[in-house]
């Protein structure tokens, strides 16, 4: 009897182990994907750059933006770099914690 309750209680310690290690699998793809997401912002940041940087000087038929427009654009692009770089430092924290929990 003493031996069927070591199995058992090595079945239920492993239990939390196996979803403690699916959790830190868990966290460790999120925060790939936070960064990737950061990566895209980076991304419209430099094309944004582009636009409106001086070698476009001669091209100022081409871009019809106003000064308040193209700030408007470059306020929407840094909350959402705010709001990813918030995920991703969620994510990390959480990471963080559930592999100091290990």
């Amino acid at each position: 009897m003493a031996a069927s309750t070591s199995r058992a209680s090595a079945r239920v310690s492993s239990f939390p182990e196996s979803q403690e290690s699916t959790s830190v699998e868990s966290l460790a793809l999120q925060a790939c994907d936070d960064v990737e997401s950061l990566h895209e912002v980076r991304h419209a940041y430099a094309g944004l750059e582009r636009l409106i940087g001086p070698e476009r000087v001669n091209d100022a038929e081409e871009v019809c933006s106003s000064r308040s427009e193209l700030s408007a654009l470059v306020r929407v692009v840094n909350d959402e770099l705010r709001r990813r770089i918030d995920a991703a430092e969620g994510t990390l924290r959480s990471l963080r914690a559930a592999v100091a929990a290990r």
